[in-house]
């Protein structure tokens, strides 16, 4: 797909927004100023509304908190707006046809919008779960159950939701699906204002996270160009997850308060598992957070226990729903959480006695747990056979320098630009919108106060330091911050060792750095450092700072944001809609085609024929039978290549000059390359090659067979062609006479 300048550059774009808040304490103004006559209540409060020129008299005609959620709402439509217009006009996709639409659904985005487009098909929604759960399309020769194998339980509550809502005459299907997509955009920013708000106490924080997310949108999503990606669907939620987890951790709640945060807890982990295949990986990211901060004292028993049985049973529930994924069962966040729990019940004593002694503690408390877990985990995936997941592990293997590998499925990976590690213009963007240094700052000074009060934790005895205990300390920490803290720089971590997972990163970053700007902890250490820690002057730099900022992001990049969003371009392609028009019209409907797994999934989706194999790959049997299919970009025989092509049932293969003349990936790292080195043979171009590998007996079958010549001609015939796609029709093998016995 290529995308091109419109000559027409004129867009209305009018749309007000506000960068300025009001900051919120833990309760209503009204509150305040009652406690404040009676000489008992918190007077920052009121001071803080004064500040903005609002009487003290008049504090309790404020509802703080409603105007900081209107903000937040705010905030988060400009943003889903922003992402709207900007896909809009990438593509000019208002004024497309139906099937160029649907081509810029691009790889595996394509394969899952078409089981939306086909539940509304469907002569009934009944009948449209049938199909998903009896599936002949997807894979040839195999009835799968789609909703077993992947997360799309979205697309089906969404064609669900179109079907018994009266909006068909005003709204085409594939809006109210990218609508939704960028809706959730708002939920995801609403979310990370209340974490810095929650933070910070202050919602001049949740404006300066949305605002910074919005501003480095290309670090912080790809909803605009990948719109129907699992994790568009499913990051939202981690973070609303996130913030009801801040929200529990808070001191003083009460116990009907924890229970409902709870459950928005609970809601919010579902959601994020039903949506995107990886959970069980972020899910144990997060399992490792809790754990250390119960290791060092920061979390009590109650809140170990109830965030670790909401994973589990948010997994459960999943693995219900979608019809005994074994996958979920052999996950190694289950076999953590458990076996931390079962080792934490029968481990007494863990919290008592001498700084050494616990640190002895911890080590073993450590090893039992990761021993507990390697064998659980591995007698759980023997007892149910379970290899789904085994390129991931390979890849993490070899991502983490234990050796090298000729693996064709890690490979595919490790040759991704998106799996190598994160760029260093990364941090030059996040620079230059002044977020990368007040990050690194409250990073900095809270990553040492983390250090001191986990060392003074440890330094106690008894069974953790009591409340009275903290509150003498020179330096505390709260569970909320301590949690936010380790959060940041284990997800961080990922980022770092794989750029596709930065987007897990970079949103929490935006609300982590407005609470250090916002927030009294840092200033604090910073002020105490400098001997000037008065209340005034925390005030003045607390509020005084995000407005500066705020000011300076407004004046330097609002007009840039605008001349972005009004940016006119369309989308391009001739050569793949000229494919999908021949491939509707001129091939039967119930036709199988084979090709490479991307272009696969369009033709899915655009034509609805019947596919080889397709890009989700989690399963270990489509990967093997996706290594066989390109055997038709590897030097092999075309008697070979016709009889993987014919076991699989295909009809027609796709092959394309871009890949079979690739140049995007250096030597080593072409697809073709990859089966080379898979296959044992040496690769294309001057350059080293290891000593084991033999030259191939055959040319390549992608460049071999538009010689039109026997044997090639003989075994496919070619019945369309392009610019950039060659596709030929398998041929039945003649079948040799018998001699005639009886001659």
């Amino acid at each position: 797909m290529r995308v091109r300048r419109r000559r027409n550059s004129n867009l209305d774009s009018n749309t007000p927004t506000s960068l300025g808040s009001l900051p919120s304490g833990n309760f209503g103004a009204k509150d305040n100023l009652q406690a404040y006559k009676s000489g008992q209540g918190d007077t920052e409060e009121c001071l803080k509304l004064s500040w903005y020129h609002i009487p003290v008299q008049s504090c309790w005609l404020v509802d703080v908190r409603a105007v900081g959620l209107l903000l937040a709402g705010l905030i988060g439509l400009f943003h889903a707006w922003c992402v709207y217009s900007i896909h809009e006009n990438l593509l000019w996709f208002s004024h497309l046809k139906e099937v160029e639409r649907e081509i810029s659904f691009r790889t595996e985005c394509g394969l899952y919008y078409s089981y939306y487009k086909q539940m509304l098909k469907a002569p009934s929604i009944q009948q449209g779960l049938y199909e998903l759960i009896y599936d002949n399309t997807t894979e040839s020769r195999r009835t799968i159950n789609i909703l077993q194998r992947m997360n799309i339980y979205q697309e089906v509550f969404l064609s669900i939701l179109y079907r018994i809502l009266p909006i068909q005459a005003y709204l085409e299907p594939i809006y109210f699906y990218i609508y939704t997509v960028f809706a959730l955009q708002t939920v995801y920013v609403i979310a990370l204002f209340i974490t810095s708000w929650l933070l910070s106490n202050s919602w001049l924080a949740g404006a300066l996270a949305g605002v910074w997310y919005i501003l480095n949108r290309v670090d912080t999503t790809r909803v605009e160009f990948t719109i129907s990606l699992r994790e568009n669907w499913s990051i939202p939620f981690l973070a609303l997850q996130v913030a009801a987890i801040t929200c529990y951790l808070r001191p003083q709640l009460k116990p009907i308060q924890k229970r409902v945060v709870l459950w928005l807890v609970f809601v919010a982990t579902f959601c994020f598992c039903l949506t995107w295949q990886f959970n069980q990986f972020v899910l144990l990211v997060q399992a490792l957070i809790i754990f250390t901060l119960d290791c060092l004292d920061f979390f009590t028993a109650e809140q170990v226990v109830s965030l670790y049985l909401i994973q589990v049973l948010s997994l459960l529930l999943v693995w219900l729903l979608q019809f005994c994924n074994s996958m979920i069962l052999g996950s190694l966040v289950l076999s953590f959480i458990v076996s931390a729990l079962f080792i934490r019940h029968f481990q007494t004593g863990l919290k008592t006695g001498g700084f050494v002694r616990r640190i002895g503690k911890l080590c073993l408390h450590t090893l039992l747990v990761l021993a507990l877990t390697f064998i659980i985990n591995y007698s759980t995936k023997r007892i149910l056979q379970l290899k789904s997941d085994e390129h991931i592990f390979k890849f993490i293997k070899v991502k983490l320098g234990f050796g090298a590998t000729r693996d064709f499925d890690a490979s595919l990976y490790l040759c991704e630009e998106a799996f190598g590690l994160l760029p260093l213009d990364t941090f030059e963007r996040l620079a230059g919108t002044v977020l990368l240094y007040p990050y690194l700052c409250t990073l900095t000074a809270l990553f040492i106060l983390f250090l001191l009060v986990a060392l003074s934790n440890l330094s106690s005895s008894g069974s953790g330091p009591t409340s009275r205990e903290k509150e003498e300390r020179t330096f505390s920490m709260s569970p909320d911050v301590a949690y936010n803290l380790l959060h940041t720089i284990f997800f961080g971590l990922l980022a770092f060792s794989t750029m596709r997972m930065k987007y897990l990163w970079t949103g929490h970053m935006c609300a982590f750095a407005a609470f250090g700007i916002c927030g009294k902890e840092v200033w604090t250490l910073y002020l105490k450092v400098l001997h000037c820690n008065t209340k005034t002057t925390m005030r003045l730099i607390r509020y005084s700072v995000p407005i500066l900022i705020l000011a300076f992001l407004y004046y330097k990049f609002w007009p840039r944001l605008m001349e972005e969003i009004s940016e006119l371009r369309e989308f391009y392609d001739p050569d793949t809609v000229e494919l999908m028009e021949w491939i509707r019209l001129k091939t039967p409907k119930r036709a199988v085609f084979a090709g490479s797994m991307q272009l696969l999934a369009g033709i899915k989706l655009c034509t609805g024929r019947v596919l080889t194999n397709h890009p989700h790959y989690e399963d270990m049997a489509l990967r093997e039978r996706t290594r066989e299919v390109y055997q038709i970009y590897a030097r092999q025989s075309a008697e070979e290549v016709h009889k993987i092509l014919s076991s699989v049932g295909a009809d027609y293969i796709v092959l394309e000059d871009s890949i079979c003349y690739e140049r995007r990936h250096s030597r080593g790292c072409r697809l073709r390359d990859l089966l080379d080195l898979a296959n044992g043979h040496i690769m294309d171009g001057s350059g080293e090659n290891e000593p084991d590998l033999v030259p191939a007996s055959h040319p390549r079958f992608c460049e071999a067979i538009k010689t039109d010549v026997p044997p090639y001609s003989s075994l496919f015939t070619r019945v369309f062609k392009n610019k950039t796609f060659h596709v030929c029709k398998l041929k039945k093998p003649k079948k040799k006479k018998k001699a005639d016995s009886g001659a």
